[in-house]
């Protein structure tokens, strides 16, 4: 990874572990619940998204770097709360897809974060169980 696209990792990380147990308290916070890949606890991350279907779809801001990314590739089986309901689901990897053009289907506010603070973008889409 390029010297700039490191520091700039760990500068967005920093502040959002700063930021991200206030966001995940918010009710209207959309939330992507992981297991812990070491731990087996529940780990939830606030993420944004946008539901289609019977699928959620979210661009990791800094791809497999991303801790819910490593611990989805130990237990795809995730948890996404969406406007405070909990939806059970599979998440799935898309490094094919492209995501730049995912985000620009995504919510817009989030949408311009990540396209500007992330540094290897990919694709996820968490299919819900019915």
């Amino acid at each position: 990874m390029p010297r700039d696209a490191e520091s700039q990792y760990r500068a967005v990380a920093a502040v959002q572990r700063r930021l991200n147990p206030i966001l995940r308290r918010l009710p209207t916070q959309t939330v992507l619940e992981t297991t812990g890949r070491v731990s087996g606890l529940p780990r939830r991350t606030p993420v944004g998204g946008r539901r289609v279907g019977n699928s959620f779809w979210l661009v990791s801001e800094f791809g497999e770097r991303s801790q819910y990314v490593r611990n989805i590739k130990a237990d795809p089986r995730v948890r996404v709360r969406i406007r405070g309901r909990w939806h059970r689901g599979t998440a799935h990897l898309l490094p094919d897809d492209d995501p730049v053009a995912r985000l620009r289907a995504l919510p817009r506010l989030n949408s311009t974060a990540v396209r500007a603070l992330g540094t290897g973008l990919l694709t996820v889409r968490v299919d819900f169980e019915r």
